[in-house]
């Protein structure tokens, strides 16, 4: 570990100005004060550039930047009727596309996040879109409808396929054109893609019906490739041989999205080597503001960083220094390393897909697990919200006690559990 002389090293990326602390503690990052503006309601989803509060650093919401809806066919059969064949017939399809349901690399839909992203999609497109993991895979493929004309009939189940790219929002300090400083919702880190679709629509078509354009029972109708010479042709009643139009897509049923950022999708490495860091001489405690519980540090290996009251007995366990600092667009991006047991803060690999994981510490290492995103209030306020790097998820607690594990929510604490102050020691 090496540890650099004066605090000025990274005070130029930590200050923004000078601010006397109350109590007698330095408020070495000189970090935010409560925007006059309220954030936006639960009805409303936040935009970039909308105002926050102090109360939502410790937070993360998506927001839907583009979308696109296009009916698609799932299943399909041709099928031929005669006269004296009407009536009603059941037909069983055979599968055409497979559409499942993911947000990012999570096709499972457990987290907030990602149930939030799918609530945003169907406000958007105002479709009533499926906001859990599922695919059309696991539907019926049977169809029955009641047939009163004979003819060449395409046996149908579609859907409105809803797909388009998302984007993350923090709460963050922002400078304003008269030089003041405001929170507002910034776009971070955690863009991707998303694949949903709406209740699964079935039917039976014929070459010469009216329908409506770019509708689910049009695709279905260019399937049976009405101008064929197999569509023309007289067939005994029931099933036609497929068209080249007609032969299934490759079903894949879990879908690789198209774009991701290192939030989702970064580069791990293994904690073979401990990285030589070059940390802050000044130390600062991780608290809740008002309170006197902070981030401690566990002795033991198999433990996380809990909740714990600072006193003489602390032994640094309560002391962190920010390592390897960079900022970018306002956002500081840091290792944190505890002074009293020497390892750096991370979720565990085994565990970045889970939500509520407890916040470990292991050898250093030059890892993106052991990154995170401090998220600042204006000047003259000490208040962050911490966010992990490799998985976008931000830190917090379930409740306000001693001992009380710090864990990783995908969309942060919306009730302000998940914002801190950070505070020179």
């Amino acid at each position: 570990m090496r540890s650099t002389g004066p605090v000025r090293r990274i005070g130029r990326l930590l200050m923004a100005t000078t601010a006397t602390a109350a109590a007698g503690a330095v408020t070495a990052l000189s970090l935010a004060a409560t925007p006059a503006a309220a954030a936006p309601t639960g009805t409303t989803a936040a935009r970039p550039g909308d105002a926050c509060t102090a109360a939502d650093l410790g937070t993360r919401h998506p927001y839907i930047k583009s979308t696109e809806v296009s009916p698609t066919i799932t299943h399909f059969k041709g099928w031929y009727v005669t006269e004296g064949t009407t009536g009603q017939q059941t037909v069983s399809t055979d599968t055409t596309t497979v559409i499942s349901v993911s947000v990012g690399l999570n096709d499972t839909i457990e987290t907030s996040f990602a149930v939030e992203a799918l609530s945003n999609v169907k406000a958007t497109v105002g479709l009533d879109v499926k906001l859990e993991y599922t695919s059309t895979s696991e539907e019926s493929n049977s169809v029955t409808w009641n047939l009163t004309q004979p003819g060449y009939y395409g046996f149908y189940k579609g859907t409105k396929k809803v797909t388009g790219t998302y984007g993350s929002l923090n709460c963050n300090r922002a400078q304003q054109d008269d030089g003041s400083w405001a929170l507002e919702w910034t776009e971070g880190p955690g863009s991707g893609s998303f694949t949903t679709f709406t209740t699964l629509e079935e039917g039976a078509v014929r070459c010469q019906d009216g329908v409506p354009a770019d509708s689910i029972m049009a695709k279905a109708q260019a399937l049976l490739d009405c101008g064929s010479a197999a569509a023309k042709a007289d067939h005994p009643a029931g099933a036609v041989a497929k068209t080249a139009q007609q032969k299934p897509d490759r079903p894949a049923l879990h879908p690789t999205p198209t774009t991701s950022t290192p939030a989702e999708q970064p580069t791990a490495t293994a904690h073979s080597t401990r990285a030589a860091l070059d940390c802050s001489a000044e130390a600062y405690k991780i608290a809740v503001p008002g309170k006197p519980l902070s981030w401690g540090a566990p002795l033991l290996a198999d433990d996380g960083v809990r909740l714990r009251p600072s006193s003489i007995f602390s032994a640094h366990l309560d002391n962190w220094r920010l390592c390897n600092v960079t900022e970018q667009d306002g956002v500081l991006e840091a290792s944190l390393w505890n002074w009293g047991n020497g390892g750096c803060a991370t979720i565990a690999e085994q565990n970045a897909s889970t939500e509520r994981a407890v916040l470990m510490t292991v050898p250093c290492a030059e890892d993106d697990l052991q990154r995170f995103y401090v998220y600042r209030d204006v000047p003259g306020s000490s208040k962050i919200g911490v966010q992990n790097k490799y998985t976008g998820s931000m830190m917090g607690y379930d409740r306000y006690a001693d001992g009380e594990f710090i864990r990783q929510y995908s969309s942060g604490r919306q009730d302000g559990t998940g914002t801190f102050d950070l505070t020179a020691v």
